[in-house]
């Protein structure tokens, strides 16, 4: 004959038992493990900036504009943001062949930029408005859900940037836009441009943290593949609007990646924040 009440009493005892095991201030201070995706905790995120943290198009457009507005300049301001942002990966190659020694992305920015008033007839720009205007990527507004799902993931977890930005651009976008870094880190740090394996693997030794103790956040597909091959953990996060409307958007339907997350918000959802 099955004893019912030892029974009731074991279930009662385990539920108690789990209930003081949860609330133990042990339990409470140990990171999210990465769900069913790895048997490893996430102590840290580090986040790509351009077009994941921040709307770099839009907010080019809009330094435009207002530069127009100014001097009367007619430009197609989302075509050449386009235009400015397109220059990036092939000056960064520059560094990284040989052909000029190592640069940080503001004066990059700006080479580019002064290509770019020649062809677009802006000569008129004193050294003051051009200075003025490659410091619109210091100034570049976040995505909509970027301060809050920042806010939430904060509660859990470190959280830094891993940008080609150079630090100094990095902390006064943090400083105009309100985001809530613990650390700012940079491939600057590295003196190598991502996706090249230095500038990852800087990060790790600069959080005293083995590699697959960090999740890689970004839109961008062939930064979370490089950061997979140092050993990090991967979060693709979807901008549709990164590059306009209309681009076609990577959905990372094969499971590629050990997260996907529409926004900030989803992520920190996903990893109980």
């Amino acid at each position: 004959m099955i004893n019912t009440n030892n029974n009731r009493s074991v279930s009662v005892t385990k539920r108690k038992l789990l209930k003081f095991v949860a609330l133990t201030p042990l339990a409470c201070a140990m990171p999210v493990a990465l769900a069913q995706n790895s048997e490893l905790p996430v102590k840290a995120l580090t986040f790509d900036v351009f077009g994941t943290v921040v709307d770099w198009r839009a907010s080019i457009i809009r330094e435009g504009q207002l530069l127009s507005a100014a001097k009367g300049f007619a430009v197609d301001w989302a075509e050449f943001a386009d235009r400015w942002r397109s220059g990036y990966s092939p000056a960064m190659n520059r560094v990284r062949n040989g052909e000029i020694p190592w640069t940080k992305i503001d004066d990059l920015h700006r080479m580019i930029l002064d290509q770019l008033i020649e062809e677009y007839g802006m000569q008129a720009l004193s050294e003051q408005e051009r200075e003025h205007f490659n410091r619109a990527w210091h100034r570049l507004s976040p995505w909509p859900d970027t301060i809050a799902g920042l806010q939430r993931l904060k509660s859990r977890f470190v959280i830094t940037t891993l940008s080609n930005g150079n630090v100094s651009l990095l902390t006064n976008m943090a400083k105009n836009a309100g985001l809530p870094w613990d650390a700012i880190l940079s491939a600057e740090l590295s003196g190598h441009y991502k996706p090249d394996p230095e500038a990852y693997l800087k990060a790790a030794e600069l959080l005293s943290l083995p590699s697959d103790e960090i999740l890689m956040v970004a839109a961008h597909p062939g930064d979370l593949r490089a950061a997979a091959r140092t050993g990090m953990r991967t979060a693709y996060v979807i901008r549709p609007l990164e590059r306009g409307p209309g681009r076609p958007v990577n959905r990372n339907e094969a499971g590629e990646f050990d997260f996907t997350a529409n926004d900030f918000i989803d992520l920190a959802q996903q990893l109980g924040a």
